[in-house]
């Protein structure tokens, strides 16, 4: 399969190998069928047809109609993978791609999934559910990553690429949301052409909305209530018809107060969404999150054989929570709150070469790659049992070298593609840690003051075979390995157990998959199964004692297996359907607990529901007199799934959310203005967005009831 219809042409190149999947199955379509979708998934453009491995692309068009404008809307459109904030704040996300992820919000600890902004590595999980301006495109790639990438992955990547300046034309746009419970977002974008070459574009977003629990308490009116702002300013400059250089800077602020914390009874039972919260709480007040990236992407043409390409990022990150927890309805418990601040900055390197030879037939990425970062956190509990303040410091460097061929002989009919890989690591990870508890009226005592200091090697392969069958329908094996760095825990049990940390994870992940076309491209499916090998597994081992207290040791074996399927059909022109199904069947095959023994039978995978799918309806009209008009229509669901490791009793029940939209394009014969209407979860299905357990009580952030409104905007 050769052909590219469309160029999705962006200027940071993003890797991974990818699974030919549009997630919400509203792919553009041609009079002659289905249109292509292209991603940079293996740093090239090339059509999502091709590229072998499991990947979901929503283009700036479907993450419109789903109102995509941060990573925690995705859940709803990927099949496989779940987006879920922490329990500590609605500004710190999970994320688990086919079954693995993080299981806590410690800074000193890697997540198996990797999440990108232009090229750039976002090392942590705080600040993720900011404002995200300007995107072209996100990219969710399943499976481990490396061999393209600048950081290695076991589970999956998440590209989020943002649109470049466009040269030789100024441009500007304003959009409106007006919604439910005083929803109000603002978009403002100006394209700023400088002379034949140069380009500059500004956008800044505001966005608030009224959580939907009332504080009958101190402080802030709601619970959950979102304040934020985002700017991003980026420049293009080509130099030349070979070189070119673009520089982002982008910034957030969020000042959301903290999601309400309700207690829950535990599964089968049900909790009931509260619409205001105690009289007696501790007071709320809103958090302090500022993130703040700069990207420099430098990319010289030397011809078909060769293209360096220099990635450069700084980020930094400023975050202050603070969660307050409140008697409830079931089984009071006191209310209490936690403050956390995080000061966190990282500085990367990225070094690219991509090229082919021999007339083509020999298509390879190289890279080498450098990472530093460095950070304070300082978590203050202010439990009913005391003051209990924990400092960590962290100091971490990673170095890679990496690359990956593509040979197609000139036998066969040229349809065999064979795809060899490897990637060679080195993390160096250094922390210290001290904390104290203070027991209301008295003195505080020092629980852990502990250093460490570690080094890490791995060598990770990755080997593909993809065949074409025809035009229209190719298939393809993989196995690769994903490996993730080890480090250090600062809620450990005793000093000597945090100076001794933990090693690396690693998963040996095979894959097969068919991806095909029918009817002259006006059905698309496609399907790609998995089955894992998951060693030296990261497990929090807790202190029966105290739950806020864990170990984490390379304790856990396990298999995953699974698979993704999608289909995409075009009615007639305009009128899309579209359907996709995500299996997922985790599963510890051994647990090794501080005593030595298999506690593998009291093991769960968390955030993994078992059975996952969407379905999906988009119609385009032909132009009228009034406008386009536009409409979709998504529907959601997931199956239950376990929220804590060791807990049976806390599950997360199934649910299923139904989002709709109705637009219309050029309203009016306005050319650019665009009105639209809107509703999230429409049927205000009463659902939990996380399910915890505070010692025997059970605890949840419940999920946003019905919401409505209208989108106005205008293109100039």
């Amino acid at each position: 399969m050769k052909r590219v219809s469309l160029i999705l042409l962006a200027t940071s190149a993003i890797g991974g190998p990818a699974f030919a999947q549009q997630a919400d199955g509203s792919a553009a379509t041609t009079s002659q069928g289905l249109a292509d979708i292209v991603v940079t998934a293996q740093k090239r453009a090339e059509s999502l047809q091709d590229t072998p491995i499991s990947i979901s692309a929503l283009d700036a068009t479907s993450l419109e109609s789903k109102r995509v404008v941060s990573l925690a809307d995705l859940t709803s459109a990927i099949p496989n993978m779940q987006v879920s904030p922490h329990p500590n704040t609605g500004t710190t996300l999970r994320v688990t791609v086919r079954g693995i992820g993080e299981p806590s919000a410690t800074q000193t600890r890697d997540s198996p999934v990797a999440v990108y902004v232009d090229g750039v590595y976002v090392s942590k999980g705080q600040g993720l559910a900011n404002e995200l301006a300007e995107l072209e495109r996100v990219e969710v790639l399943r499976g481990p990553q490396g061999t393209l990438y600048g950081r290695n992955a076991t589970a999956g990547a998440i590209n989020f690429i943002s649109r470049a300046p466009e040269l030789g034309e100024f441009g500007a746009q304003q959009s409106f949301t007006i919604g439910s419970r005083n929803e109000f977002r603002s978009r403002t974008s100006i394209n700023i052409p400088i002379g034949d070459t140069l380009a500059a574009e500004l956008t800044y977003v505001r966005a608030k909305k009224n959580g939907f629990v009332r504080n009958l308490g101190a402080g802030a009116k709601y619970f959950g209530t979102v304040d934020r702002n985002a700017i991003r300013g980026a420049l293009l400059w080509q130099a030349t018809d070979a070189l070119e250089a673009r520089y982002t800077y982008d910034s957030s602020w969020l000042e959301d107060t903290s999601p309400f914390i309700q207690a829950v009874p535990f599964y089968p039972a049900k909790g009931a969404r509260q619409r205001s919260g105690s009289s007696g709480a501790v007071a709320l007040r809103p958090g302090s999150t500022r993130v703040q990236g700069h990207n420099l992407t430098v990319s010289y043409d030397l011809g078909d054989a060769l293209t360096i390409k220099s990635i450069t990022g700084y980020r930094k990150l400023r975050d202050n929570t603070n969660q307050v927890y409140n008697p409830g309805p079931v089984r009071p418990f006191l209310p209490f709150n936690n403050v956390n601040t995080t000061d966190q900055h990282q500085f990367s390197e990225e070094l690219q070469f991509i090229g082919d030879v021999a007339d083509g037939a020999l298509k390879y990425v190289g890279g080498l790659y450098y990472f530093s970062e460095s950070g304070d956190s300082l978590d203050l509990s202010n439990m009913p049992s005391g003051l209990n303040p924990r400092r960590a410091h962290w100091n971490n460097k990673a170095y890679a070298v990496f690359g990956q061929a593509t040979w197609t002989p000139n036998f066969l009919d040229e349809r065999l593609h064979i795809t060899v890989g490897a990637r060679w690591s080195k993390d160096e990870r250094a922390a210290d840690v001290y904390s104290t508890r203070t027991p209301p009226g008295g003195t505080a005592i020092v629980i852990l003051d502990a250093a460490g200091k570690r080094n890490f090697k791995d060598f990770s392969p990755t080997a593909t075979v993809q065949f074409d069958i025809n035009d229209d329908v190719n298939i393809y094996a993989k196995a690769s390995k994903g490996y993730k760095t080890g480090g250090f825990n600062p809620t450990a049990t005793t000093p000597a157990r945090f100076a001794a940390g933990f090693g690396p994870e690693t998963l040996v992940s095979y894959e097969a998959g068919l991806k095909s076309e029918f009817f002259d491209r006006r059905i698309r499916f496609n399907i790609a199964a998995y089955y894992s090998d998951y060693k030296d597994i990261q497990t929090n081992i807790f202190d029966p004692f105290n739950p806020r207290v864990f170990d984490v040791l390379n304790a856990g074996k396990a298999r995953t297996q699974g698979f993704e399927a999608d289909i995409t059909a075009l009615l007639f022109d305009g009128m899309t359907l579209g359907a996709s199904y995500g299996y997922v069947d985790p599963k510890f095959k051994e647990v090794i607990d501080l005593t030595g023994t298999d506690i593998a039978s009291t093991f769960r995978f968390t955030h993994a529901p078992k059975n996952s799918f969407t379905l999906n309806a988009d119609y385009k009209s032909q132009p009228t007199d009034a406008g386009i008009i536009e409409a979709n229509l998504n529907y959601a669901w997931q199956d239950k799934y376990f929220g804590l490791t060791t807990d049976p009793r806390v599950v997360t029940h199934s649910y299923g959310l139904l989002n709709g939209r109705l637009g219309l394009s050029d309203a009016g014969g306005i050319e650019g203005l665009r009105i639209a209407i809107w509703g999230r979860n429409l049927t205000n299905t009463n659902y939990y967005a996380n399910f915890f357990a505070l010692g025997d009580v059970g605890a949840a952030m419940m999920g946003e009831p019905r919401s409505m409104g209208v989108d106005v905007s205008m293109k100039f």
